[in-house]
């Protein structure tokens, strides 16, 4: 390698590392979470809003400015048909007295244009449901009227973190009219802006032509979906859907299509097929003397209605109170109906379900998941290496282990197993549309380690173990969406999930989320074995009188008891150094302030950013922990978690002091 050459490949890789490492203290910091949204392409909103009212202006967005490009580079690409006569403008050129909201938003301000986006609007749709997913996504305070300066923004989960996507108001009009979502009145705007958002995100407007719901789901919550195929419902359907719908979760539905000309034909009863439907209510009644099942769907056109049983005029309706019949139907025309839940299950084919958390339809109090998040790629010639029908190149995708500790508390399933939940997620391929791409098909398996490499902190299998070994789990199928995930469980122990592409030499960045289920009773047990075990290594290294630790933990009676039974130190090296390794992701022997955030949330800590930082300033050097402060730092944590029982503000007077 000439010298040239060698210096060039040295500053890269160097500035590589520093940025990812860069990013990993913003992350730790609390960067892209809900409280502190990423700027997206860095445009404060504040700032860009208290220039354009300093200069008495209007906001005119550079990075997604009101031109041909923003459209779209096909069917809604500069010159074509469906974009002869746009002109761009501004909601307060379209009426006399825009509103941002009116009365809150509903599913009536969410009406399709012409735009093949109904899984988007179906998507929203059921984000009217519940507020406070509406306000994280829609924030308050946004106006025509208080300090107007036509910008706006919306947060969106994007691939692990959230985003603030800042636009203009300048919306595309055709004909006098809104070209694309518009709400039923006319005269409310938020639906559209939000729509406009997201095309900025996705990088044109007809990049949102076509998709699942799913995915407006996902990046409208951060949530993780499932699908349900109807005609192999569970029996307990109607109940999962129930429980769904109390805990905020969104629904969609849709009807399969046979061919390309069925793709929005209609039925005889004003069903669409391949069309998105979103599910938003259910409801039992008492009909001629026995219980009937109903469900509430709403179709984003905001016309074109269910005529079968239960329909807004249908004769069924005669047969239950006067009263409840009228609460039903308050809404007609909206796009919104009532039909059977069994008439449901025959006539829709397939039912998805976004949980706000993964476990949302078996949460109880005494359990809860816990998310592992991996950023990774596929490329051409390194790894990239496709599916398993591929066995020359398999080898070479990226390989992640996990491992399975907790096992289930079910009292009535004898078998020993641990649920966990594996979504891998391809990024940003909508942006790629433009270029003539689109989603990858994708999928996982999942193979147990062997006993020989069972205390190896990095595991990467070759060609020869994916020839002798089959896979134990695995994505049911691979499939062209954004995202493939499945519901698992296995036996205890450790495991590598393989994501790829169906073929070889596949390019794309992915983030594979694996969300393993902790009961809260085995989480104490572990949390004071962490406690036990740290103590006890914390003394093999370094010593009592050489820790200043000690020294505090001595006024704590609690951990004096702890101290007064440490045994078996035996344990010790391979139990620490194995939660050390775990989340040294780098493998660097030292961790960052990331790895070691997601090294105590695996050990139960969940902690504000506020600590999070005051635990960084007070153990790292430099922002680098090493093994012996990780140690101090978990008995610290412990001890005071013990004596406070978990009451954040008395924790940061105490790493303070």
């Amino acid at each position: 390698m000439n010298n040239k050459f060698s210096d060039v490949f040295r500053v890269r890789m160097f500035t590589g590392i520093s940025g990812r490492i860069h990013k990993d203290r913003q992350r730790a910091g609390g960067l892209g979470s809900v409280q502190q949204a990423v700027k997206y392409l860095n445009q404060d909103f504040q700032a860009l809003k208290e220039e354009c009212l300093q200069n008495g202006s209007m906001f005119q967005d550079p990075m997604f400015p009101a031109e041909p490009a923003s459209l779209g580079f096909k069917e809604l690409g500069p010159f074509t048909d469906k974009t002869q006569g746009v002109e761009w403008k501004r909601p307060t050129e379209l009426t006399n007295d825009p509103q941002f909201i009116v009365g809150g938003a509903t599913r009536t301000d969410i009406c399709q244009g012409a735009l093949g986006d109904c899984w988007l609007l179906a998507a929203i749709g059921s984000l009217t449901l519940n507020e406070r997913l509406l306000h994280r996504v829609v924030p308050h305070g946004q106006s025509f009227a208080h300090q107007y300066a036509g910008i706006f923004h919306f947060q969106f989960w994007q691939f692990g973190e959230w985003v603030d996507v800042v636009i203009d108001d300048q919306l595309p009009v055709k004909n006098g009219e809104l070209m694309f979502v518009h709400s039923a009145e006319g005269s409310e705007f938020w639906s559209a802006l939000l729509e406009k958002a997201y095309a900025k995100l996705n990088g044109s407007y007809e990049a949102l032509s076509g998709g699942s719901t799913t995915e407006g789901f996902e990046d409208f919550t951060g949530g993780v979906a499932e699908m349900y195929e109807l005609k192999k419902a569970p029996r307990d359907l109607y109940r999962i859907i129930s429980k769904a719908l109390e805990r905020g979760s969104l629904l969609g539905c849709s009807i399969d299509i046979t061919s390309a000309f069925d793709m929005e034909a209609v039925t005889f009863k004003k069903l669409v097929k391949g069309h998105a439907y979103s599910v938003t209510g259910l409801r039992e009644v008492d009909y001629r003397g026995r219980q009937e099942r109903l469900i509430r769907i709403r179709n984003p056109w905001g016309q074109v209605e269910w005529t079968g049983a239960w329909s807004d005029n249908s004769s069924e309706w005669t047969g239950i109170d006067s009263a409840e019949k009228d609460e039903m139907l308050c809404k007609m025309e909206d796009g919104e109906f009532w039909m059977s839940f069994q008439e449901f299950l025959r006539q829709f084919s397939r039912l998805e379900i976004c949980n706000l958390t993964p476990d949302a339809l078996s949460q109880d109090s005494t359990s809860f998941w816990t998310t592992v998040t991996f950023d990774g790629t596929w490329r051409r010639g390194s790894t990239a290496g496709g599916c398993r029908n591929h066995p020359n190149t398999f080898w070479i995708n990226p390989q992640y282990k996990i491992s399975l500790l907790e096992e289930d508390d079910d009292p009535e399933d004898d078998e020993v197993a641990c649920s966990f939940l594996v979504a891998l997620m391809q990024k940003d391929r909508r942006r790629y549309r433009r270029q003539g791409q689109d989603m990858h098909t994708i999928g996982f398996a999942i193979y147990e380690i062997p006993d020989e490499y069972q205390g190896s902190a990095s595991v990467h299998m070759k060609k020869d173990f994916f020839l002798r070994h089959s896979s134990c789990a695995r994505s049911e199928t691979f499939i062209n969406l954004r995202e493939v995930s499945a519901r698992l469980r296995l036996p205890p122990g450790n495991y590598l999930i393989v994501p790829s592409t169906f073929e070889p030499s596949k390019e794309a960045d992915f983030v594979l989320r694996y969300f393993y289920f902790n009961n809260f009773t085995n989480t104490i047990k572990y949390i004071h074995l962490v406690k036990l075990l740290s103590v006890q290594y914390f003394f093999l290294l370094r010593g009592i009188s050489a820790c200043t630790e000690v020294q505090d933990l001595k006024s704590d009676s609690d951990e004096q008891r702890l101290m007064g039974n440490v045994v078996q130190l035996t344990l010790l090296p391979v139990f620490v150094q194995g939660i050390f390794r775990e989340f040294d992701l780098d493998k660097s022997g030292c961790m960052n302030s990331y790895e070691m955030r997601l090294a105590l949330e695996n050990g139960g800590f969940k902690l504000n950013n506020k600590l999070y930082q005051m635990l960084v300033a007070r153990y790292a050097d430099n922002e680098v922990i090493d093994f012996d402060n990780f140690t101090c730092c978990l008995v610290k944590l412990e001890a005071m978690f013990s004596t406070y029982r978990v009451a954040v503000p008395w924790l940061c007077l105490t790493m303070s002091g």
